[in-house]
């Protein structure tokens, strides 16, 4: 499910705030199954594969409260930002805990402006049924970073991300290792 090879120490685990899933009753994230996510930390978001050039990308909906749980690992409006270099594959785990339908595509960073979102803009970016969404799911999907620009990851439900439900994705020909940048945080540097 994209989580860690190796299982980080209970010191290790940077998990999302200890009240992100416990909410009050009408709450964005009451309902959630938690053990879909219970194992995952920041560390898992992004990961070097062992093939060369790809890179494990992990993103959960509903990680926490904001944007009233229409946020990916904890972030929304793009206020996390992933950076793969150009032509690399991305190896996509998606996750959605909640009872929300939601989904995960690639689209063009501009069309978050739009009621409904296109197809994506990679070849198979997206978990199945992009529109329809998925809940308590898991999906996987892969694609080639191969055209440099600024992109979101997206939910595609109708207005989703038109209400914030997106972070960034920048594919660029200068980088030479996959990078996440999470709100306020200092980038960090995709590892094994």
């Amino acid at each position: 499910m994209g989580a860690a090879q190796d299982t980080p120490k209970p010191a290790e685990a940077v998990k999302a705030p200890a009240d992100a899933h416990a909410g009050h009753a009408a709450g964005a994230s009451s309902g959630l199954k938690r053990e879909l996510i219970d194992q995952l930390t920041e560390k898992d978001f992004l990961r070097l594969s062992d093939t060369p050039k790809t890179v494990k990308v992990t993103i959960v909906a509903v990680w926490s409260e904001d944007n009233y749980g229409m946020n990916f690992n904890g972030y929304s409006k793009g206020n996390a930002l992933y950076t793969i270099p150009k032509d690399w594959k991305v190896e996509v785990t998606y996750v959605n805990p909640s009872p929300v339908p939601h989904s995960l595509i690639v689209i063009d960073k501009d069309d978050i402006k739009k009621l409904q979102v296109p197809e994506p803009i990679f070849p198979g970016a997206a978990v199945p049924k992009h529109l329809q969404g998925m809940s308590y799911a898991v999906s996987n999907f892969a694609f080639t970073a191969s055209e440099s620009g600024e992109y979101a990851f997206a939910c595609g439900f109708p207005s989703h991300a038109l209400n914030g439900h997106w972070i960034g994705l920048n594919i660029s020909a200068d980088a030479k290792v996959p990078t996440l940048k999470l709100g306020d945080k200092p980038v960090v540097e995709a590892t094994k």
